[in-house]
């Protein structure tokens, strides 16, 4: 029997395997889905040429914070889940042949919060780009900053800002890319300060989403409210691009910054 994925959009059936093989878009309607972020270095970087960095530095329960559960027990679930270390992977890469320092955020880790280690990780990356003096592409995906480490995740937000514009006054360009969903404190410090700002279509990029501002201001909100196509119309991102053709935009736009 063969498996099928079913879109929940326009409700058409793709066997498994080629659904995989499109890097989780529904062939039929363009639907784009999530992805882990193993499968976009894969997609992203030239076979083989991936080094990672920073892999030893990962998040503890400093605050000894406890909601429903303690964050020392979340950290170790989503550990488990997401076959993942932390909510970023950073590391070297090329693309078609042209080193790049890449970093790919991951919803399936805690929501793709941004908490210490996130800000760290970031930090090495884009000293890695400086010294190499090559471009950083961010792949960005997440739902804020991380409540579990308090102040400490809002810091990350000006930590990481002041990395990307050491970076920017070395002259090396930087690339943002948003995928859905990219809220909260990852909108509103690195996510938002690159050179180009390309976005996956119909991510949802904004602060706040549409169900806290409905909430919030107790009116109805425009269909499209924080989506990728209403962005471009308002000037908040460059290009829509779908994720097949983003390492050939990117590699275009490399070689423009660089004159290659």
């Amino acid at each position: 029997m063969t498996d099928n994925f079913k879109c929940d959009k326009c409700g058409s059936q793709t066997d498994r395997i080629d659904f995989t093989g499109n890097n989780n878009v529904c062939p039929v309607c363009n639907k784009h889905y999530y992805i882990d972020s193993w499968q976009r270095i894969k997609m992203i970087a030239d076979e083989g040429s991936f080094n990672e960095l920073a892999a030893n530095i990962g998040s503890f329960d400093f605050l000894g914070f406890t909601d429903t559960k303690p964050y020392s027990q979340r950290i170790k679930e989503a550990k488990e889940k997401s076959n993942m270390s932390e909510a970023v992977i950073v590391g070297g890469a090329k693309i078609n042949g042209i080193s790049c320092a890449i970093g790919i955020m991951d919803f399936g880790f805690m929501g793709g919060s941004m908490g210490s280690v996130v800000g760290e990780r970031i930090r090495n990356l884009s000293e890695y780009a400086i010294t190499n003096r090559i471009p950083l592409i961010l792949f960005c995906s997440s739902g804020g900053a991380r409540m579990q480490e308090g102040i400490i995740s809002l810091m990350q937000m000006a930590k990481t800002v002041s990395c990307i514009r050491r970076l920017k006054a070395s002259g090396l360009p930087y690339i943002s890319v948003i995928t859905n969903p990219t809220t909260g404190g990852v909108s509103a410090s690195f996510a938002t300060i690159a050179d180009i700002i390309i976005s996956e279509p119909e991510s949802l990029f904004c602060f706040a989403g549409p169900r806290v501002v409905r909430q919030t201001i107790k009116k109805d909100l425009p269909s499209d409210f924080g989506l990728a196509e209403r962005n471009i119309r308002n000037g908040q991102i460059d290009m829509i691009v779908n994720r097949n053709e983003i390492k050939g935009i990117i590699f275009r736009l490399i070689k423009i910054f660089l004159k290659v």
